[in-house]
């Protein structure tokens, strides 16, 4: 077998789905718990009462996690569906304005008009409306909507990057607390950062300095309406 039949390319575009949901479900689980953590320890609450609202934190949050991109990526796959069923419309009453039309976008891409109308015909008589689908609506295998894998990805997800601020509250010492996992929490964002900049072949230092910085932002915040209560109360 020659090396041009035996080479495979994997692109890291192929995983875009599911490592946004990855990436956004780890990510507010280490902000949100570790903010939630850091805000109440810091308004002077006992350990106990701390655990206990980090993990409602991370049960709520999984759960919403998991319905807001079941909601939000469910409302997606109804409009690329709707799309689709007015392209398979348009396609059985006129194909040859359909045909035309994918001719133009073609052209408009770089293609003179004989090799793209060669090109529409091909593609056409292969599969019409996948044709359409992905050089007019831009509707593709890797980017056509998932919900149920967005939902679970996200909710699992941000399970297991709200239990890492958890369990470093177990291990933190009474005394600075709010320091050991405001400390911890931001070296996971790191770890988080670089691991998604890794899984998506991109640049690793712009992924870590951004979810280092929000999440720093954060917990801050929250520490400082911490305090703010707790000299009140």
């Amino acid at each position: 077998m020659s090396r041009n039949k035996s080479h495979i390319e994997r692109h890291a575009v192929s995983r875009v789905g599911w490592l946004r949901a990855a990436v956004l479900g780890a990510n507010d689980g280490i902000v949100s718990t570790a903010s939630l953590i850091v805000g109440v320890a810091a308004s002077g609450t006992d350990r106990t009462a701390i655990l206990i609202a980090g993990a409602a934190g991370l049960v709520a949050g999984a759960m919403s996690m998991a319905a807001g991109e079941y909601v939000s990526v469910s409302s997606q796959s109804d409009t690329e569906k709707a799309d689709l069923a007015r392209e398979t419309r348009e396609l059985a009453d006129n194909p040859d304005m359909e045909r035309q039309e994918l001719t133009q976008i073609y052209v408009e891409r770089g293609l003179d008009l004989q090799l793209a109308r060669q090109v529409a015909e091909q593609l056409t008589a292969k599969d019409a409306l996948k044709a359409h689908a992905r050089d007019e609506l831009g509707i593709s295998d890797i980017t056509t909507a998932r919900p149920i894998q967005a939902a679970l990805t996200s909710a699992l997800t941000f399970a297991l990057g709200a239990a890492l601020p958890l369990l470093a509250l177990l291990v933190a010492p009474a005394d600075g607390l709010e320091i050991t996992v405001g400390g911890a929490s931001i070296l996971f964002l790191a770890l988080l950062g670089y691991l998604g900049a890794q899984a998506g072949g991109a640049m690793v230092w712009r992924p870590v300095s951004r979810v280092v910085f929000w999440g720093a932002a954060a917990m801050l915040v929250t520490a400082g309406i911490g305090m703010l209560f707790g000299a009140v109360v």
